[in-house]
């Protein structure tokens, strides 16, 4: 598993606000190409994402399934691209002050990733999703009213 913090100089409700709208994870969402495609109902439970991930040319399909969703707090997806399998992507928001502690877990459920999961495999995805974290955090503050620089 793979597991990233960050602090968010924006409060939760804010956060809550990038992770309810799924026309927007292209933005923050690293290695997302392009949204393809969201559920009217993102993101209640059953409720799909699809969106094209790649770098240049090499490109694969890939579409998100909410498993749990706690407005406000807590969102959990099945993330599928084949042919690579599916992964657990964890997502809680803590009131941190008045800023949001965001916790994200990730663990391979299916496929190659769940046999080659381990040291090489998981430092890759903390350093990709630490840099997608930064993203997110940078355009919660950015739309903050009265945003400031993150740190």
């Amino acid at each position: 598993m793979a597991r990233n913090r960050r602090l968010v100089l924006s409060p939760p409700a804010e956060v809550w606000r990038l992770l309810s709208d799924g026309h927007r994870y292209g933005e923050w969402v690293t290695g997302n190409q392009q949204v393809l495609a969201v559920d009217p109902d993102w993101p209640a439970v059953g409720a799909t994402l699809r969106f094209r991930v790649g770098i240049g040319p090499l490109t694969t399909d890939d579409i998100s399934i909410v498993r749990i969703c706690e407005p406000g707090q807590r969102l959990e997806l099945e993330a599928k691209a084949e042919p690579f399998g599916a992964a657990r992507v964890a997502m809680r928001l803590i009131p941190w002050g008045e800023h949001t502690l965001f916790v994200l877990d990730w663990h391979p459920l299916r496929g190659p990733g769940t046999r080659m999961h381990g040291l090489p495999v998981d430092y890759l995805v903390k350093v990709r999703n630490g840099m997608m974290l930064t993203k997110l955090a940078k355009i919660a503050v950015a739309e903050r009213p009265g945003g400031a620089p993150v740190r």
